[in-house]
């Protein structure tokens, strides 16, 4: 509870400043493209950190990891203060942030995610992760809320002065708890480089290895990859699209991400108290379709009569979906080796989301939404659905994302491998050969 405290404050300060960049940076470029990349430069440094990553976390004192991330989240908004202050700040100054902090997330958020198994006990796994998507969605109900009210008054410096306050009470509280940590490794002494070199790499790929030798976990990863790199292309638009379609109301957005935060909450809340499904693939299934048909709607929406509601409901399913397959992770990988396992999983995720967040932008920019206002086939097909204004083509490629979350969810039901992942013990490091 107090980690989750202190992260909630700081996530909240976090997402004020996230809110206040995207609008400073649609006011300066109206672009899908530039606010993609924004999200593209912050998932790049997570692919090369993800691989060493899983060894620091099974090494090092995931409470330090957990501070430094914060420390450098803390720096990376003074730098953006600084340079906005004093008339510097550029996009390119954005990217390099962006991925600076990326990076440092990714040990961050992988030190915090295989702590849970040290500090709840196994039949709570789906509880405590559904905590931390309250974190994200009570945070995105306040954060946009709060933005876009004070960004006309105080700016991105007074956003970023707030933000830096509460990274100092995440710091504050992680300070005042301990964190049990797993025993360490032990490993027979180097005696030269080659040797070292050697472990090393046997330590990166350890994770991959121990996920392919594993039939069920392998196609748990497969389906996990497909649903996020279709839900990151439309997530990469998303945004953009609602700017265009409400000639760039920073209110109408912030209230939607407010509808998407208090889903994401009532969600989190529901999980908390009832424990989630004891088939928890059936939750992350179930929770990959529900996602897929609320974005349906969001997509062929314009106005936020329809948005509001299809977002809350869209958001409800994510604690579904997001705890349950990270209690299925948690409860199949022992405690010594999650690190490196986990960083497997999350280097499969990272690269997926980093390849949507890239081609997003120019697909929205360059193909759907010409086609969408010219006189083209796809136009004269879809235009009875999206319209023709602007955001109709970026609408039409959030659909067909959409449309593929549905397909993944229903078709995960058909995989035999996919339905026996929870049938098996949670394996120790000595069942796979290094």
């Amino acid at each position: 509870m107090t980690i989750w405290l202190g992260q909630l404050v700081s996530t909240t300060g976090s997402y004020m400043t996230e809110f206040a960049i995207e609008l400073w940076t649609w006011e300066l470029t109206g672009s899908a493209t530039a606010l993609a990349l924004a999200a593209f430069f912050a998932q790049l440094p997570r692919i090369p950190v993800t691989l060493v990553a899983g060894i620091l976390v099974d090494r090092i004192n995931r409470k330090l990891l957990m501070m430094l991330g914060d420390a450098i989240a803390a720096l990376s908004t003074l730098a953006i203060l600084l340079l906005y202050a004093t008339d510097s700040l550029h996009i390119w100054h954005i990217y390099l942030i962006s991925a600076v902090n990326g990076g440092f997330a990714q040990v961050q958020s992988l030190a915090y995610s295989t702590s849970l198994a040290l500090i709840v006990p196994q039949q709570h796994y789906t509880r405590a992760s559904s905590m931390d998507s309250i974190v994200h969605y009570g945070s995105a109900i306040v954060a946009p809320a709060l933005a876009g009210l004070l960004y006309p008054v105080i700016g991105l410096v007074g956003i970023a002065l707030i933000d830096l306050m509460t990274f100092a009470m995440a710091i504050a509280t992680l300070l005042s708890i301990s964190i049990p940590q797993p025993q360490p490794l032990t490993h027979q002494p180097v005696k030269s480089f080659a040797a070292l070199a050697s472990t090393l790499w046997q330590d990166m790929t350890f994770g991959v290895h121990y996920i392919w030798t594993h039939a069920s976990l392998r196609a748990l990863l497969g389906v996990t990859l497909l649903f996020w790199f279709a839900h990151d292309l439309g997530g990469a638009i998303y945004h953009p699209m609602l700017l265009a379609r409400t000639n760039s109301d920073a209110a109408v957005l912030g209230s939607i991400a407010s509808a998407a935060g208090i889903g994401g909450v009532t969600g989190g809340i529901v999980l908390s108290i009832s424990g989630g499904p004891k088939r928890r693939v059936h939750g992350m299934l179930l929770g990959f379709i529900g996602a897929g048909l609320s974005k349906i709607v969001v997509g062929l929406g314009r106005s936020p009569v329809v948005w509001l509601p299809a977002q809350f409901c869209s958001s409800l399913n994510f604690p579904l979906l997001g705890s349950s397959e990270t209690a299925i992770w948690m409860t199949q990988i022992a405690p010594d080796i999650q690190g490196r396992v986990f960083a497997a999983n999350s280097l499969g995720l990272q690269v997926v989301s980093a390849i949507a967040t890239l081609i997003a932008g120019p697909l929205g920019d360059r193909v759907f939404e010409p086609a969408m206002q010219s006189n083209s086939q796809l136009a004269s097909l879809f235009s009875p659905i999206v319209g023709t204004g602007a955001g109709s083509g970026m609408a039409l490629l959030y659909i067909m994302t959409s449309v593929g979350l549905l397909i993944v969810g229903i078709s995960g039901y058909a995989l035999p491998k996919l339905q026996q992942v929870e049938e098996g013990h949670p394996a120790q490091p000595n069942d796979v050969s290094s």
